[in-house]
Order: C-alpha cells, then sequence, then structure tokens
C-alpha cells in the first residue's frame, strides 16, 4: 500500500455542512480530520429549514430521527401579502407519495450541529480539532497540506484531499485561487425572534408575506416551550444604522406594521442581528485535490429556505463520491462529476429560484402582483398543479436534475 492511501481527508469547518461530509466519509471507513477555527461548535441562528429530500439524506446515521425529536414538522406554509392576506396555503402532504418526509422541519442549525459531531465521534478513524484555524493549503500529485494556527504555533497537517466547508468567506476558496461570482444585494437583512405566538392570528409556522415596501418572512423555531420562537427575517435599507435596526424599537414597527396592529404595540425580544446577503457561486467546485461544499461554494438570499439545505446535498454527494475515490474503487475524475451536479443545481435551482422568491415578494407593480396572486391561488386549488409547485419549492426536482447529470 502506498503511504499516501493511509492520509486522511481534511475538512476545514466544523459547521453542519463539514460535519457531514466527514460523517459521510467516515460511515464509509475513510479517515478524516476536521479543522475548526473556534473552540467549539457555534450558535448561528440564520438557518433553520429542512426539506423533505434533505431528511432524507440524514437518515441513515439516524439524524433525521434525532433532529425530529426537537424539531417543529411544518406541513402547511403559507403565501401572504401585508395588503391582501393570506393568498394560498400549501399542504405538503401532497408529496406523500414523493418522500417519507412531506413536511418541512424547522430547527435551528445550532442544534444539527452536536447531533452530527456526537455521530462522527463514534468513528475511531475521525477526528475533530477545534481552535484550529485555517491559514492556507498547498497541494501536488499526491497530497494536499493544510496550515492552522492553534495556540502552539502553527501546525500542518496532510491528507489526501481537502474539502472547504468553511463558509461565505471561504479561506480555504481564496487559497485554491477559486473565483466566487456574483452580486451582494444592497440592502440587508435583520433577523428577529420573539416568543409572542401568531398563530392565533392565522399564520403558519411558515409564511411569506409579501409588501412592495418591506416584505417579511415567519418561521416558527423550537424553544424550551410552547408556542416557540417565531423568528422574522426583513430587509432593511442602507438609511438605518446598524444600531437602529439592532434597536428593539425597530422590531415592534417592523411587525407592527406587517400584521396590522396598533402603533404602540410591543414584542419580547429574544434575539435580533442584521447581516449582508449575497447571490454568488463557485467557479469551479474542484480543483485539483481541493473541493468546495455548503457556502465555501455557493450563497443565497434564505427565502426558499434553500442554502443549508443544498448545502446538505453538497455533503451526501461529494461524501459518497471521494469515499469511492479513496477506496480506489473509482478514479478521482468522479471528483468532476460532483462539480457538475452540484454546480448546475446552485445555477438553475438555488440563485434562480431565491432570487425570484425575493423578486415576487418585494414586487411593486400592482398588476404584477395581483396576477401572480391569482397563478398562486389556481396553482394551489389544483392538486396536480400544487404539487408540481411543490416538487420544486422542496428541492426534489434539484436532487432529479443533478441525478440525470452524468
Amino acid at each position: 500500500m502506498n503511504a499516501s492511501d493511509t492520509l486522511p481527508v481534511i475538512v476545514i469547518g466544523a459547521g453542519p455542512v463539514g460535519l457531514l461530509c466527514a460523517l459521510e466519509l467516515a460511515r464509509r471507513q475513510v479517515p478524516v480530520t476536521v479543522l475548526e477555527s473556534e473552540p467549539g461548535t457555534t450558535l448561528d441562528l440564520r438557518a433553520g429549514t429542512f426539506h423533505p429530500p434533505t431528511l432524507e439524506m440524514l437518515q441513515p446515521e439516524g439524524v433525521a430521527d434525532a433532529m425530529l425529536q426537537t424539531g417543529i414538522k411544518v406541513r402547511h406554509w403559507q403565501s401572504r401579502d401585508r395588503e391582501y392576506g393570506l393568498i394560498a396555503q400549501w399542504d405538503l402532504d401532497l408529496l406523500k407519495n414523493d418522500t417519507p418526509y412531506p413536511f418541512r422541519l424547522h430547527l435551528e442549525q445550532h442544534r444539527l450541529t452536536p447531533i452530527l459531531l456526537s455521530k462522527l465521534k463514534a468513528y475511531s478513524h475521525a477526528q475533530v480539532l477545534f481552535s484550529h484555524e485555517f491559514i492556507e493549503l498547498t497541494q501536488n500529485d499526491e497530497a494536499v497540506v493544510a496550515s492552522a494556527r492553534t495556540a502552539q504555533g502553527v501546525v500542518q497537517v496532510k491528507g489526501r484531499y481537502l474539502i472547504g466547508a468553511d463558509g461565505g468567506r471561504s479561506p480555504v476558496r481564496k487559497s485554491a485561487g477559486i473565483s466566487f461570482d456574483g452580486y451582494t444585494w444592497p440592502e440587508r437583512y435583520t433577523v428577529v425572534s420573539t416568543p409572542f405566538d401568531f398563530e392565533p392570528l392565522g399564520y403558519a409556522d411558515n409564511a411569506y408575506i409579501s409588501d412592495p415596501q418591506q416584505w417579511l418572512a415567519f418561521f416558527r423555531m423550537p424553544d424550551a416551550g410552547p408556542p416557540g420562537l417565531w423568528r422574522m427575517t426583513t430587509p432593511v435599507n442602507d438609511d438605518l444604522s446598524d444600531e437602529e435596526v439592532l434597536a428593539p424599537a425597530f422590531a415592534h414597527r417592523t411587525i407592527n406594521r406587517i400584521i396590522g396592529a396598533p402603533a404602540q404595540e410591543t414584542y419580547p425580544i429574544v434575539h435580533q442581528s442584521v447581516y449582508r446577503v449575497h447571490q454568488r457561486v463557485a467557479q469551479q467546485f474542484r480543483v485539483g485535490r481541493v473541493l468546495l461544499a455548503g457556502d465555501s461554494a455557493h450563497v443565497n438570499n434564505p427565502l426558499g429556505g434553500f442554502g443549508l439545505n443544498s448545502g446538505i446535498h453538497d455533503a451526501v454527494n461529494l461524501g459518497e463520491k471521494l469515499a469511492r475515490v479513496m477506496q480506489g474503487s473509482a478514479s478521482a475524475d468522479l471528483l468532476d462529476l460532483y462539480h457538475r451536479q452540484r454546480h448546475t443545481v446552485a445555477m438553475e435551482y438555488v440563485q434562480t429560484l431565491s432570487v425570484k422568491n425575493k423578486k415576487n415578494l418585494e414586487e411593486k407593480d400592482l398588476p404584477t402582483r395581483l396576477a401572480r396572486f391569482e397563478e398562486l391561488r389556481q396553482t394551489v386549488a389544483d392538486p396536480v398543479k400544487a404539487r408540481a409547485y411543490l416538487l420544486m419549492s422542496s428541492m426534489i426536482n434539484s436532487i432529479a436534475r443533478a441525478n440525470a447529470i452524468t
């Protein structure tokens, strides 16, 4: 056996995508080492919607079962308008013959990472090294070497392949010289969480509310007890400072405007954040022995819940292919298929649909808005059309598209 055959796969980033990449490899008996700059798993409150095919992919190690113990099953979600109210309520049970999980699952990603880490620790040939900040990489025809900064100084880790799952700013992507094509939206997004219960007001656990001035997306997340936390995402203009956006008064005004409550109504606010939003895709998901997955490969606005889900789809696709290459049952050319499948889906589905969702929610032309509302009403009223719509929005079609690419 060549000495290089015993080298592990290096994964940079211990978020959900990185840990899942490692788990997919480890369960196929491939040695793997994960490097994470933080001292432990992090608290990230952005992503939290899991689509049916994602849950299917997370089930082989029992991850989906563990998620279901805490997460909220969302069978119905709504398309609404601030002025015209409920436009359509979608029933994911129409997908019951297409998936064993005909619902969305709401669970913040910081609740998923400990589950993945626990599963990964069961494998002696897998290790996670926290407080290891990736600096740069070098590669040749035989191996790749990652340099990482630790409290004891810079260390080097050698592997046969390296997966960058280190987020939108991805030092791995930059070190590999891969361009990140796309753009940044001019407005910021803010996320607000409150235990105030919006269900008695008619809101489903997931609702998208269109409005020409300030759309809003509702998601109910699990908490210590009922009614959970209602998380809201909405855009904010650059004429407001971060301090103004993060003040409770801004959240109160936004909620009151959307739901039509009196201006002086207040709500218990447990979390607020503000961030920039990007639509970008890496030009290549593979350069030699370096591969990208998740946000390091593609980022998008959160409307539709495609970001983390597509990252998980990357991890499962890549883990299966890379394991075959590592074990000698497939040539390295199989990794180019990973690029073709996942890059195509990132462009055709994730980018296209998330941008379309945003434009629909913020549409200013009234005749265009009314025509869209009527189209949605007709679609939801026809089970055949509604199922076709849900196959697309639930990402089932995107998996079929990827699998069709050879």
